[in-house]
């Protein structure tokens, strides 16, 4: 089949782009390559996948360096392609920055997100899926998170706009039959991961005998996932395409599904573990100990999260399977790798 791919240059975009390569599909990316974190990354992980999919024989791949954002870039990639599937992953990242800068979350997340929509319903994409986040939880303390509790307060902007995903895309499923499927995404961690997220900070700032911030004193616990679990429930969750809910009834309607071909899935390891856990295991995969500097929560954090997936692994058929040790080290080994540490 033939993929698109945004924001494949980014860190779950990759490695999604690189599974669907290695199993023979055609992808084709777009990424603008912004400079959020340091774009020698992204233009890393986008020259891997070039030469990972060189080497699979019959495999097209294409990069087209834009910006969702930009409605006639997108309307040329779809004009050019006939696509089985899209799956969205591009978007402003990073929930402190939103507080600072909420100007690029309209643009990427919503603008974008919006343009994409537009492009599937005229091109009748077969299905649309999309990432959301954990973070739509906002105020919700009820745990594990489930997807048929409500999700209408966001403790940060990032959060809102990835909330106004879901009900944009449930708007477009209902008024115009697209398939959508959008999936929550718990604390994604993994070898060419984001610079901006804790595993990366904290690596480098041990290896080099700084102190780590350890915010909440280290108590607020998270659902940490691994890279290959989440790329293994995008590419199933969007090989199954999106169908109405039989079941659902408008006087006592469920959230996560709809009488159009919407749903919503969590991706989460469904194991939380507390922070003070997670340093734990890097330490012991760096063989290093940590200064750990401890600090107050910071503003627009959540607590804790911890994921229903029941939903997800009754639909089709996803467990995870990476602890956080194991997860840890494969970070630590990629990292020690990337930067010859």
């Amino acid at each position: 089949m033939k993929y698109l791919v945004t924001g494949n240059a980014g860190f779950i975009g990759f490695h999604v782009a690189k599974a669907l390569i290695a199993r023979g599909d055609s992808v084709v990316g777009i990424d603008n390559v912004n400079d959020y974190y340091e774009t020698s990354l992204k233009e890393d992980r986008l020259q891997a996948l070039a030469q990972f999919a060189s080497e699979q024989d019959g495999v097209e791949y294409e990069f087209v360096r834009a910006n969702i954002a930009n409605k006639t870039m997108v309307d040329d990639c779809f004009a050019r392609h006939s696509f089985d599937r899209v799956i969205h992953l591009a978007a402003q990242a990073g929930v402190r920055h939103s507080i600072e800068h909420p100007e690029a979350y309209v643009e990427s997340n919503l603008i974008g997100f919006f343009n994409l929509l537009e492009a599937c319903r005229h091109a009748d994409t077969p299905h649309l899926s999309y990432a959301s986040t954990s973070s739509v939880y906002g105020g919700n303390t009820r745990m594990p998170f489930s997807e048929d509790h409500g999700a209408d307060h966001p403790l940060q902007f990032y959060a809102a706009t990835k909330r106004a995903n879901e009900l944009m895309a449930h708007s477009y499923s209902h008024l115009f039959r697209l398939p959508t499927t959008g999936l929550r995404f718990f604390t994604v961690y993994g070898p060419w991961g984001r610079p901006d997220m804790a595993l990366f900070k904290f690596t480098r700032l041990i290896l080099e005998g700084k102190p780590i911030p350890v915010f909440n004193h280290g108590h607020h616990s998270r659902d940490f996932t691994y890279i290959d679990d989440i790329v293994e429930g995008v590419i199933k969750s969007s090989d199954q395409i999106a169908s109405a809910d039989p079941d659902w009834s408008s006087t006592a309607p469920t959230p996560a599904t709809s009488n159009a071909p919407y749903r919503v899935f969590n991706i989460g390891n469904g194991n939380p573990a507390q922070l003070s856990e997670y340093i734990d295991a890097l330490e012991e995969a760096l063989g290093k100990t940590a200064i750990r500097e401890m600090l107050p929560m910071q503003p627009g954090d959540i607590p804790d999260t911890h994921a229903d997936t029941r939903k997800l692994q009754q639909a089709i058929g996803y467990r995870p399977d990476t602890s956080v040790r194991d997860g840890v080290q494969k970070f630590v080994d990629w990292y020690r790798d990337y930067y010859s540490v």
